[in-house]
């Protein structure tokens, strides 16, 4: 029955109550859709974080380890870096476009021992990274500083160096420069992605993340307190003046961070990778005095580029006879230079071959002539040292058999620490390990 036979005529009251669904509850919920599909798109633009968190997150399977991803897209930056919190991140960016990515969880220590007969894994590295799902950080980095340069060989004009605090650890920030060109570009993101398919392995330092879809691009790598080990060692001939705990270094943890280091570099070989740059400088020891072999910027380029190990001429007094005979480079030219690394750790940072000139260096090892005993190197240390530096490489000592040497000079290495009382001299030490006064040193 319509309204015209219940209601009078005129009375307007009346017929919006018999006709209430029509005139007001459909507009009503028409408008509140209209609402909420615009609130939506606001959150996309501008807070996709939050989006982010009200997706289910029932996609991830069962057996995988219940840990979350970091993704990075806004630091507090100091000045110099533009900063990019409160920034809206478009969701409709290009697949060419630069993303942003996290390596794949770190598995336990006990499942990355390396067995003798493990098959050698190729490695295919590509420029673009894996992509994951755009979201922020929940929280920012912090406490964004600055990292002072330390004495080194190589300069990279194009990356500057900060610390900053990143859900409560340390982390150390690879930042591409603003003017850095297309080439370096491409270098710093396919180191990123180098490093990122290389693995994670507990003596290697752990790539935390990548900030890779807006200026600035930075790289985000766990912070080592001790720095670099040739650094370290320095400040331990000053019996740890200063610090705390004290600096001080001991044949066993000579040992302990020898095998540290020789676990990452057969990680390195059975991927059929050659680091070509072992010395004191390229690794980096934690607070607790755990070594991480790093250097890894070479084994990229001669990975991707086919650089040749000749042609880092300022490393002549780390390199093999072969080398310096400008032959390729092989496993065991690593082991050689290990042997080197042996020799300035027990000597707390001395420069090999000091008194022996680089232009007579490979006359030098062609007459078996030898480093000598250092004053604070046991017979047990010394003749590893020997038996990684031989002139010809079939004769030195496999990196297995190496690590078999090192565990078991370990049960035996003393406890006494380590002194020498002659402190170092930067000029005098340029001069007699060979280094160029105009390089300058940045570990990462």
């Amino acid at each position: 029955m319509s309204s015209e036979y219940l209601c009078q005529s005129g009375d307007t009251f009346c017929a919006i109550q018999m006709y209430q669904q029509e005139v007001i509850i459909v507009p009503t919920l028409l408008l509140g859709c209209f609402l909420v599909i615009l609130v939506f798109i606001i959150l996309l633009k501008f807070c996709p974080e939050k989006v982010n968190r009200l997706q289910p997150q029932n996609n991830v399977a069962p057996f995988r380890p219940q840990r979350s991803r970091r993704q990075l897209h806004g630091i507090d930056a100091p000045p110099g870096i533009d900063p990019m919190e409160h920034e809206s991140i478009a969701l409709d960016i290009p697949s060419s476009s630069y993303s942003t990515f996290a390596p794949q969880s770190r598995p336990s220590t006990s499942h990355l021992a390396l067995s003798a007969g493990a098959t050698s894994i190729p490695f295919t590295p590509t420029v673009q990274p894996r992509e994951l799902p755009r979201q922020r950080l929940p929280e920012s980095f912090k406490l964004v500083t600055p990292l002072p340069k330390a004495f080194s060989l190589h300069s990279d004009q194009a990356v500057s160096l900060y610390r900053a605090r990143m859900e409560n650890r340390n982390a150390v920030l690879r930042v591409l420069n603003d003017s850095a060109n297309a080439t370096e570009r491409h270098n710093f993101l396919g180191f990123a992605s180098f490093l990122s398919q290389l693995g994670p392995h507990p003596f290697l330092p752990e790539l935390l993340g990548v900030v890779s879809l807006r200026a600035p691009l930075v790289t985000v790598i766990e912070e080592l307190e001790n720095r670099d080990l040739l650094s370290f060692l320095w400040r331990c001939r000053q019996d740890g003046l200063g610090s705390d705990p004290p600096c001080e270094v001991t044949e066993r943890q000579i040992f302990t961070m020898a095998q540290q280091v020789a676990s990452a570099l057969e990680f390195l070989h059975k991927r059929d990778l050659i680091h070509g740059n072992i010395c004191a400088h390229s690794v980096l020891v934690s607070k607790e005095l755990t070594a991480k072999l790093w250097g890894l910027g070479g084994v990229y380029t001669r990975k991707t580029q086919g650089a040749a190990q000749n042609e880092v001429t300022s490393l002549k007094k780390w390199q093999a006879p072969e080398l310096l005979a400008r032959r390729p480079a092989s496993p065991s030219s690593d082991v050689w230079s290990f042997g080197i690394l042996l020799y300035e750790m027990s000597t707390l940072g001395d420069a090999p071959f000091s008194d022996v000139s680089v232009n007579e260096l490979l006359q030098f090892h062609q007459r078996g002539k030898t480093q000598k005993k250092p004053a604070n190197c046991s017979n047990t240390l010394y003749s590893i040292m020997k038996a990684c530096c031989q002139w010809k490489n079939q004769d030195r000592a496999t990196l297995a058999e190496v690590n078999s040497k090192l565990q078991s000079g370990l049960k035996s290495a003393s406890d006494k620490v380590l002194t020498v009382t002659e402190p170092i001299v930067i000029n005098e030490y340029l001069q007699e390990a060979g280094y160029e006064e105009s390089n300058n040193y940045t570990v990462f």
